[in-house]
């Protein structure tokens, strides 16, 4: 069965924004306009299409990026619908790894919010080429100029606008294309699906002229043709305007500017014009080709983005859906796969049967035969993939970069209430671990108590109440505990022998290793034995043994990071030494060590921003300082004040209702991770006598 739509016509594209954006209802919008639905869902109501967890629709926030697929003018476009809170990072990097390029939308009124620079910076790692949407024009505040200017010195991006608006908040009617140099009208009557494309009025005609010029000028510059004729005074053609912008946009030196108002129904179309137009088709990202490695030799292989290619893949979701049980989404790079087909999941070396091959539309579903290279699909019953790993043709394997994952910084402990829920716990957790790798389950050995850990207060509130309606197991919850780590700021040189020789088969380790901090690079382990004091094969046992050491550190038990151990020397014994005995030696030299090298405690420290009017900002900083904070910048934002601060996690749990109550509701907040740093003395000797039930 031939392709409908060609590999050149596809946009596999993510629509990202800081919460409360308009991204959902701008993807509504989109999802309306290309006919795929029949009523516009409204995140007010609780009924958007995309958002189709129960607790997105009830908290009015996107959590699980939904895939789908829609149409428009011969082109297939993939969309992704990325979360814009903070605690659900993971769902942003796991789509950005997928995608050929980014439409940010940003709310008009805000420009440019803390959550946007996160996902931005995201972008940036994977070198997404983006395009800006600038929503709720309609709104009171609402500032073209001020959010062009934000994307420029906040995000670094190239904001070049290639639309204003005409007029704003209640007299906001419609954009002009200044490619085209046209007015684009919308009707309010027909909610926005008709529009008129009219010539400029005349009292706009100057401000168009010279944005023109501003877009042609920054387009140019990537073209050294058209920079010639454009300096020689010649006339640029609309076609090569578009051309130059295409050009400029994938190489991420410009980033297009549009607006409209997606709960108006204002300026969707033109949106999904440019998004055929300015943003890559898969063979346009990396020379159409995709990068791997060999599973075996781990050399590098280059696949080309093409049907003619073996089958490559990778899965960057798992959702467990009702209907169908656990759903893998996958991104075809190269190859075509029929359903029913066996494949190689390499990441894992296990062969896997794609079953039933479907496309989502949200939580709509349509049976596919066959998949494509550049598509976007989802496969049922793939039972060891796991997000992050790659699937390909047994013929010929390849392993696709891998995805890499941030630590978790917050637990808490969960019981189940019944007996009946206790193993209904354990089943519902593993799968809710199976889907998003950011959400850890450990058992404490001690205690004997579950305790689970993510990115935050919101993210580990959502798995609770996911277990409540999905599994239908009822937990009580612990308070939230903070992820501590420990390390060392001193170096020692330590000496370890484990012997064991009385009677049979002995035991025989004997280690000399140096251990020294190693801030921010994380463990590193340094084999520098010479004349085989240590035969090689013991060498990983030994690193072995430290690195499970690590995880219980001397202080008060946390893992031990950022450390440099150098092995220089020891002895071994013919008979009696073995793997175990220099696993254990490592462990204990390493314990050792730590406790003689200036062993700390470290926290984690949160970048927090909070905006509020400013007859409360002396009561919101006094709050601040009081848990711990430093606040490091003030600006304003409309007639709001911007606080910027650095705080200790285990100071803002419960935040969110003390800024409420001091500022009558009307403050906002809104934090990220940002480093750990020591705790101060007085403090860790608290959490040692915490920990140690003191």
């Amino acid at each position: 069965m031939a392709r409908k739509v060609a590999l050149k016509d596809t946009r596999n594209i993510g629509i990202m924004a800081h919460i409360d954006a308009g991204k959902t209802t701008t993807t509504e919008r989109i999802l309306f306009y290309t006919g795929v639905n029949h009523k516009i869902g409204e995140v007010h109501e609780g009924a958007a299409t995309m958002d189709y967890m129960e607790q997105e629709q009830e908290r009015g926030i996107t959590i699980t990026s939904a895939a789908t697929t829609a149409f428009w003018n011969g082109h297939r476009i993939n969309i992704i619908d990325t979360p814009g809170h903070v605690d659900f990072t993971v769902e942003v990097e796991r789509s950005l790894r997928v995608l050929d390029g980014s439409v940010a939308v940003f709310s008009a009124v805000d420009g440019v919010q803390p959550q946007s620079e996160t996902v931005w910076r995201q972008a940036d790692k994977y070198n997404v080429p983006r395009m800006a949407f600038l929503n709720k024009m309609d709104r009171v505040g609402a500032d073209f100029d001020m959010c062009v200017n934000d994307i420029k010195e906040k995000l670094g991006g190239n904001g070049v606008p290639i639309q204003l608006p005409i007029g704003a908040e209640d007299n906001f009617e419609g954009i002009i294309d200044l490619v085209a140099m046209k007015e684009y009208l919308f009707k309010d009557e027909t909610m926005g699906a008709d529009y008129e494309v009219v010539d400029i009025r005349a009292e706009l005609a100057d401000a168009a002229q010279e944005a023109r010029e501003h877009m042609i000028e920054s387009v140019v510059e990537t073209d050294d043709e058209l920079m010639e004729k454009y300096f020689g005074g010649e006339e640029i053609t609309e076609d090569e305007i578009k051309r130059a912008l295409r050009v400029a946009t994938i190489a991420g030196t410009v980033v297009p500017v549009l607006c409209g108002t997606a709960f108006k129904n204002k300026g969707i179309q033109p949106l999904l014009d440019a998004v055929v137009a300015y943003m890559p088709s898969p063979v346009d990202i990396n020379g159409g080709k995709v990068n791997g490695a060999d599973p075996k030799t781990e050399q590098p292989i280059q696949r080309t983005i093409s049907d003619d290619e073996p089958f490559s893949a990778l899965a960057f979701k798992i959702i467990t859906d009702p209907f169908v049980g656990r759903l893998s989404f996958f991104r075809v790079y190269s190859g075509v796969l029929e359903k029913g087909s066996y494949v190689l999941n390499s990441t894992k070396g296990k062969k896997e049967r794609m079953g039933r091959l479907l496309q989502m539309h949200a939580n709509k579903r349509e049976e596919l035969d066959i998949v494509y290279s550049g598509d976007i699909a989802a496969a049922v019953g793939l039972k060891d993939t796991t997000t992050g790993d790659t699937l390909c043709a047994e013929n010929a394997p390849i392993i696709l970069e891998k995805m890499e994952f941030p630590d978790t910084v917050i637990q808490i402990a969960v019981e189940p209430k019944t007996k009946a829920d206790q193993e209904k716990m354990g089943t519902a957790l593993s799968k809710l671990a199976e889907e998003d790798p950011t959400f850890k389950v450990t058992t404490n050995q001690e205690t004997g108590q579950t305790l689970i850990s993510g990115m935050g207060e919101l993210h580990l509130e959502i798995i609770v109440d996911r277990m409540k309606r999905e599994f239908k197991v009822e937990a009580n919850v612990g308070k939230p505990q903070v992820a501590y780590r420990e390390t060392i700021n001193g170096a020692t040189d330590v000496e370890e022998k484990y012997a064991k020789q009385s009677g049979g088969r002995g035991q025989y380790g004997h280690v000399k290793m140096k251990v020294e901090a190693n801030h921010g690079k994380g463990y590193e382990f340094i084999n520098e034995i010479t004349g085989g004091a240590i035969p090689r094969e013991y060498i990983p046992a030994v690193d072995k043994g430290i690195q499970e050491a690590l995880e219980a550190g001397v202080v008060a038990g946390y893992p031990v990071q950022d450390i440099k151990v150098t092995l220089y020397d020891g002895s071994y014994h013919e008979v009696d030494s073995s793997e175990m005995a220099f696993k254990i030696a490592g462990s204990m030299a390493i314990k050792k060590g730590l406790r003689a090298a200036n062993p700390v405690l470290l926290e984690p420290i949160f970048k927090v921003e909070v905006t509020t009017p400013e007859e409360y900002m002396g009561d919101v900083i006094g709050d601040l300082n009081s848990r711990r904070g430093q606040v490091s910048g003030m600006t304003d934002r409309n007639n709001a004040k911007i606080i910027d601060a650095e705080v200790p996690l285990s100071q803002m749990f419960g935040y969110a209702t003390d800024l409420r109550s001091k500022t009558q509701g009307r403050a906002s907040y809104s934090m990220e991770f940002e480093k750990y740093v020591e705790v101060p003395k007085n403090i860790a000797q608290q959490v040692i006598d915490e920990r140690q039930g003191k």
